[in-house]
């Protein structure tokens, strides 16, 4: 079968900055400069009950110097009330969005992309903080070694699918880019094989070269050469 999917706690940041609910806005940019991060988790004794972003502190930058149109101020309303935040329980983004360590990357990854942020904090039962995982991490499994990766498709999707065939089906990976090629039994597993193969981590595409052994009694009329009969 193939391997179990690497999951957040394999790539995630175990030394996470936070701060607490009380931390002014001077603070929380001290702390995103000083660390070079977007965003930080807020934390309640120990647990994340929300997060602080650019985001959400933009708002008081936009519209310190003048207040908005009529229109515009019904339409941002959230954003209005964030720009008179001081302390990050008044400018925190809540209920938090986090996952927990045994969410498998390609889930990481698509709520990242629905909820269009960059980074989740990692949470356990309790939402007590155990580290944070960012895109950046998420794309750590693609610096994977291709010997590594021909070694785990050979293993688990060649050898798992066809079995009576696996001497003759070559696996090359380049550059993360899986190409099999060779004779195998029964063709209606090549669709199968691409997508196992895909969700081995690291793979960056499937280039399938499978095709059905000749027919042997073409290879036989073949040998006979033409006008010989049997």
């Amino acid at each position: 079968m193939p391997d179990t999917p690497h999951v957040v706690n394999d790539v995630m940041t175990r030394t996470v900055v936070a701060v607490r609910r009380d931390a002014s806005f001077k603070e929380i940019v001290q702390a995103m400069e000083g660390w070079q991060v977007s965003a930080l988790p807020v934390l309640e004794e120990g647990r994340v009950v929300g997060v602080v972003s650019e985001a959400d502190l933009l708002p008081k930058e936009e519209f310190g110097d003048s207040p908005p149109h009529l229109f515009e101020s019904r339409r941002r309303i959230a954003d209005l009330v964030k720009a008179g935040g001081v302390t990050a329980e008044e400018l925190m983004s809540t209920p938090a969005v986090t996952v927990l360590p045994d969410t498998t990357l390609a889930q990481a990854a698509r709520i990242m992309a629905v909820r269009g942020i960059k980074r989740l904090p990692v949470v356990d039962e309790a939402d007590m903080l155990q580290g944070i995982v960012s895109r950046a991490d998420l794309l750590k499994v693609f610096l994977r070694p291709d010997d590594d990766i021909e070694e785990e498709v050979r293993r688990t999707v060649v050898a798992y699918l066809f079995p009576a065939f696996s001497h003759a089906i070559h696996v090359n990976v380049r550059d993360g880019i899986v190409t099999l090629r060779g004779h195998i039994g029964d063709s209606s597993l090549i669709p199968v094989a691409v997508r196992l193969a895909r969700a081995v981590e690291g793979v960056v595409d499937v280039q399938p070269r499978l095709t059905r052994p000749p027919d042997e009694s073409d290879e036989s009329a073949t040998s006979l050469g033409p006008g010989t009969v049997r």
